[in-house]
């Protein structure tokens, strides 16, 4: 593997310095789901920890920071890599044949997937002389410097065929190359780290589950005036089933377009749906099916829209439908959960232990399960109003704070700096739901 020229990395830092971190937020608005509103999550709860002598740098791009920038303050603030050609850029290191050896694994024939890049040294960053870095989502770089690697999930090995060839290969070069280079592994439920340990044969005392907490919980709450002008703007249904995802297959909205044309035809039940988030190439598909369905007039598309807005549709939907076929961890259950909306959500993967007891669970792949979930859930009173109650209880330990605390005991941890008595208890207790 190829690596940093020596004195490059945060190693030759003074142990007595301010411990730095560096936070890799090179992403654009809208197009990276659930790692955005981590990111906003992560800014707005290191700006308030203050306890501490350490400070966070958030990586970001030049004029699309917007997103980001404003909850940046105190021990946090945003740094920008410069431009394309200037000094700093990123330098390229292939992993010569690494591309290959990935489709060998996957047992891939697609000759494009020999000319893969793998992950790469980024001199920009070596540059800061950083003591920790994050990267968040499942692209990265090469270092020496001790990091922390998100992979989120390995869905790519469960469900080969949602990706192309040439995306499985890349996700398994990645993936292996940056969780083996990483100090610590961090997963977002006990599920996935089971998956990940088993599937990359990692030592499991490097993979840590940090639970995340509601997205919707890093922005302040919609007035009353604020949730009637975006419900007139957006034109909300009265009352609605509400489902947060992006339009990938796994996310399975075609379940949920069936299970309302089998409540219309069989069960005369005329039941609106919202759907939000990024629409790629198969929303086409979707908006086809439900032409075909006949349930089109139920279905209101509201794309990707901004937190505050999400924060409005959460509060007046009847109740939240997650049909998954897979999630390392469900943002949007955790968000129904904090926004007192009873859930139906899939009982594959994570979504059972992140449940508990608090959402109504079905078998993703049984359409009438799923229909008859959705009936309750609309006509009983008391599961609604106990689903809601053990909702609010089960998310009321996840709070940003406490993930920004984890993650500073394991930045201390892994840069060999001194821990508290807090520092300990958190990451002793980093293992699980």
């Amino acid at each position: 593997m190829h690596t940093p020229a020596a004195g490059t990395t945060g190693g030759s830092r003074d142990p007595a310095d301010p411990l730095t971190v560096v936070i890799d937020a090179r992403i654009k608005s809208a197009e990276s789901g659930g790692v955005e509103g981590i990111l906003v999550g992560l800014a707005g709860s290191f700006s308030r920890l203050v306890d501490g002598p350490e400070r966070y740098l958030f990586l970001g791009l030049e004029g699309s920071d917007e997103w980001l920038a404003p909850h940046l303050s105190g021990p946090a603030r945003m740094v920008h890599q410069p431009r394309a050609g200037e000094s700093g850029a990123t330098l390229w290191h292939a992993f010569r044949g690494a591309g290959s050896r990935a489709a060998r694994r996957l047992g891939l024939a697609d000759p494009r997937s020999q000319r893969i890049r793998g992950p790469q040294v980024d001199l920009f960053v070596e540059g800061l002389r950083p003591d920790v870095i994050h990267m968040p989502f499942q692209k990265g770089f090469l270092t020496t410097t001790p990091s922390i690697y998100h992979p989120h999930d390995l869905q790519h090995l469960h469900f080969p065929n949602f990706f192309s060839e040439s995306v499985r290969a890349w996700r398994e070069l990645w993936y292996r190359e940056l969780c083996a280079q990483a100090a610590v592994v961090a997963v977002s439920s006990s599920w996935t780290r089971a998956d990940v340990v088993g599937q990359y044969h990692l030592d499991p005392r490097k993979v840590v589950v940090v639970p995340l907490a509601p997205m919707t919980a890093a922005y302040s709450e919609p007035s009353h005036e604020a949730i009637r002008e975006t419900a007139a703007r957006l034109q909300l249904p009265a009352s609605y089933l509400f489902y947060p995802a992006q339009t990938w297959r796994h996310k399975n909205h075609i379940a949920l377009l069936e299970a309302l044309a089998v409540l219309r035809v069989e069960r005369s039940l005329v039941v609106p749906i919202v759907f939000t988030g990024l629409e790629n190439e198969f929303a086409g598909r979707l908006r086809r099916l439900a032409e075909d369905l006949g349930v089109s007039d139920q279905v209101h598309w509201l794309g990707f829209i901004s937190p505050p807005d999400l924060s409005v549709v959460y509060a007046m939907a009847t109740a939240v439908v997650i049909p998954s076929l897979f999630e390392s961890a469900s943002a949007p259950l955790w968000e129904a959960f904090r926004a007192g909306v009873p859930a139906v959500c899939s009982n594959v993967t994570s979504l059972p232990e992140q449940a508990g007891d608090a959402a109504l669970l079905f078998n993703p792949l049984d359409r009438h399960e799923l229909v008859g979930a959705i009936e309750r859930v609309l006509n009983d009173d008391h599961l609604r109003a106990r689903l809601i109650a053990a909702g609010k209880a089960r998310v009321r330990s996840f709070t940003w704070d406490r993930t920004a605390r984890v993650f500073r005991a394991h930045y201390r941890h892994v840069a060999r700096r001194p821990l508290t008595d807090e520092d300990r208890s958190l990451r002793e207790g980093a293992v699980g739901l």
